[in-house]
């Protein structure tokens, strides 16, 4: 069991999904995960509410803000002063989709766009810490880009983040401080023209494949059925709306 009780500036701390049907998306993953939807101040945040597992806070969910708006996952990643966070995201070359917000007494929060065209959102914690149960079963587990331009997408996340790049063939891990916090690669040819560079989350799973087949038998669609590596499995599926995320089983 992880349980987060702070996070430092530069560490992935949140995730939630834009979905066009919230009871059903509920449903998906209350069985996939085990997860409970808080929704009693749904309204009172235009429709936002948090799944949480075992008591814990673990990731968000909302319905689509606008028209044409794609079912999507999104990161934010920590930060302590969001309006710093705006001067790096633009002096690096990126954009302010959504300025500043402070979200009543439970953070702010803001959405970017960076050079290689990924959308990404920060938070600045109140009272909502972010995830609160992370690296284990049916929790956050890592947070991955796929990018159209990994030369514009590297330098822009090391200057926004401080994150360093411990770039291999095939995949560059970001570090912060020595400890690797979230993944970069090049985005899949077969990924149609239309999908601008994405952050996609993984939460955990231990038989990421039997846990793949559960996702189909639940409505969704299995993308990559298992891929093993030395210290690593994972498969990649869809939600019943289109929502792509990872199912991961980091080995000792």
């Amino acid at each position: 069991m992880t349980i987060k009780t702070t996070y430092e500036p530069g560490e992935p701390i949140w995730v939630d999904l834009a979905t066009p049907d919230i009871d059903k998306t509920i449903a998906f993953y209350g069985s996939l995960f085990g997860w409970t939807c808080d929704r009693t101040r749904e309204a009172e945040f235009g429709g936002y509410s948090n799944f949480s597992k075992d008591g814990k806070l673990v990731a968000g969910v909302m319905p689509l803000m606008q028209e044409g708006m794609p079912p999507v996952w999104s990161t934010y990643v920590c930060t302590d002063d969001t309006d710093k966070t705006v001067a790096k995201v633009t002096e690096a070359g990126g954009a302010v989709v959504a300025p500043p917000m402070a979200v009543m007494e439970l953070g702010t929060m803001a959405v970017f766009t960076a050079t290689d065209g990924s959308f990404f959102g920060t938070w600045q914690s109140g009272t909502h810490l972010g995830s609160e149960r992370v690296q284990e079963e049916g929790c956050l587990s890592w947070v991955e880009l796929s990018t159209r331009d990994l030369e514009a997408a590297i330098p822009f996340y090391e200057a926004v983040f401080g994150w360093t790049a411990n770039r291999q063939e095939g995949y560059t891990e970001f570090q912060r401080g020595g400890t690797s916090v979230a993944g970069c690669m090049d985005m899949n040819p077969m990924v149609p023209a239309e999908v601008p560079s994405y952050w996609m989350p993984y939460f955990g799973a231990a038989d990421p494949a039997a846990k793949a087949q559960e996702v189909a038998s639940l409505g969704g669609t299995v993308l990559v059925p298992l891929v093993e590596m030395d210290q690593l499995a994972f498969s990649v599926v869809q939600d019943p709306h289109g929502s792509t995320f990872g199912l991961l089983n980091l080995k000792p």
